[in-house]
């Protein structure tokens, strides 16, 4: 598990939020993915996940993240990433050009209403 790391859940308005903080890898992937899976499957209209707590993702993480973005538009809900993002991660999101695949927002506040 990347150190520190700690992946939570909050209901927030009509949203989901799902908060990471510390480095996220492939150890706590699943703790993300299992929390991507139960908002994907309970019902509100928005999951946000907050990535501004977190220097530093690597591809599972991204891997957990496409697989949410596929489930909640099956599920019919929209899933978010809120930054402002790290250097770190902001480059795994361009260099694979997932950004692109994702609905962005700079802050959490922003996240909740686009």
């Amino acid at each position: 598990m990347g150190e520190g790391a700690v992946v939570t859940t909050t209901t927030e308005r009509d949203a989901t939020v799902i908060s990471l903080r510390g480095e996220v890898d492939e150890d706590n992937a699943p703790f993300l993915a299992g929390a991507l899976a139960r908002a994907a499957a309970g019902g509100l209209p928005r999951t946000v996940v907050d990535l501004s707590g977190t220097p530093f993702v690597d591809s599972s993480v991204l891997h957990a993240l496409l697989d949410a973005q596929r489930a909640h538009a099956d599920a019919g809900s929209v899933l978010v990433l809120a930054g402002p993002l790290h250097t770190a991660v902001r480059r795994l999101f361009e260099v694979t050009g997932a950004a692109a695949a994702f609905r962005m927002a700079d802050n959490l506040g922003t996240a909740m209403t686009c």
